[in-house]
């Protein structure tokens, strides 16, 4: 048990790194194992292609078993393949950024994206991480969840932007208003120029999933944030119709 957590731990901090290389003196280092016993494990997982290494055999990387996986996961999820043409739908009626995500202990995880032709943003790529609190997506699926649930120690949460809440009350303030509404709303708190609007799929109690539209608020006229969220809403409506629950099909968490 011990070596598959080393294993897991190790591939996390690879994959995190991304085009950043490694080395085994700082692997070694930063994950508390000798150098030898972290020697024998990343030339393992080189053998088997969840780690890539340079010619000189100095340098390490995440290899590309890890993207295999990672399609199996999207792949093999009945949920993502059937909400991807909603997203379609809802990127040609309103030309904006659809994104899909799932919650993730604190964080929300990009599961599909429909990018804008208007502005290209290769910071919402699937897989890519946010903290739940600082934006659309991960604030329309707090607010699902009472104050008390929700998956937050005590003290000032990561700050992104200047807009962030920073606070637990704030962002219980802001959450309290996500459920009056019905949606969430994101005022440059993860990306500066950016807003968004999340609406949580709740076809799991609570939702796990929700998606969202990012627009520019440089034309984010008030017309156009009324049409954004009128289409959104309409959306949902037809996903969660679309999921209702399915026998015979494992209830994933």
């Amino acid at each position: 048990m011990k070596s598959a957590a080393r294993t897991v731990v190790l591939l996390e901090l690879l994959a995190e790194r991304g085009e950043q290389p490694s080395r085994l003196d700082q692997l070694a280092q930063e994950l508390g194992v000798p150098r030898s016993s972290m020697y024998q494990l990343l030339q393992t997982l080189v053998e088997y292609g969840w780690v890539r290494t340079d010619a000189t055999g100095s340098l390490y990387g995440i290899g590309i078993r890890a993207l295999l996986t990672g399609t199996s996961y999207l792949d093999g999820d009945r949920r993502i393949r059937l909400v991807r043409p909603y997203l379609d739908e809802a990127s040609d009626a309103l030309g904006e950024t659809i994104h899909m995500a799932r919650l993730d202990g604190t964080d929300v995880v990009y599961l599909a994206t429909r990018e804008s032709h208007e502005y290209l943003r290769t910071i919402s790529r699937v897989g890519r991480r946010v903290p739940a609190h600082a934006g659309a997506l991960g604030k329309a699926l707090l607010a699902e969840r009472a104050d008390d649930e929700l998956p937050f120690a005590d003290g000032l949460l990561t700050t992104l932007t200047k807009n962030t809440h920073t606070d637990r009350a704030a962002l219980l303030a802001d959450l309290s208003q996500v459920r009056e509404r019905g949606y969430s709303i994101d005022r440059e708190e993860t990306v500066p120029g950016i807003a968004g609007f999340g609406f949580a799929l709740r076809y799991d109690t609570p939702a796990t999933d929700a998606i969202s539209c990012s627009v520019p608020v440089a034309r984010l006229t008030r017309e156009h944030e009324a049409r954004i969220i009128s289409v959104m809403q309409e959306v949902r409506v037809k996903i969660e119709t679309r999921l209702p629950p399915v026998s015979g099909v494992p209830d994933w968490r």
